[in-house]
């Protein structure tokens, strides 16, 4: 066999996988997306500025326009800004360790009179 056979039979394996690949794919059935119905009515009865906010959201451009959406969002900034809101201020202080980290003190070199100005 020379090399011209061996890049023929290369070639007709390709297609062939190709062809096969294809026709798998093709028949191949998608399973329909699993869609999750999202219930915020609850979240939204408990806070009206998440409603508001929501309402903001889908108005689109004319959010920046609306009064009541940039009032709800400076009632969010504040929320979010206000201290307390902060998770290190939220955490409980972690517990003290029962054995105290030891420290050097740095020594204390007093000044020499030419020193002191």
């Amino acid at each position: 066999m020379d090399g011209k056979m061996f890049v023929r039979i290369g070639a007709i394996v390709f297609i062939a996988v190709a062809v096969t690949a294809t026709a798998v794919e093709m028949t191949r059935h998608e399973d329909a997306p699993i869609y999750r119905r999202v219930d915020r009515s609850s979240d939204e009865a408990a806070d009206p500025l998440r409603a508001e906010l929501t309402r903001c959201a889908g108005i689109g451009e004319a959010g920046p326009r609306d009064p009541s959406c940039l009032s709800a969002w400076a009632e969010n900034r504040r929320r979010f800004l206000a201290p307390g809101s902060r998770p290190a201020e939220r955490l409980p202080d972690p517990p003290q360790s029962p054995h105290p980290t030891a420290t050097i003190p740095a020594p204390v070199v007093p000044l020499q009179p030419e020193e002191v100005r």
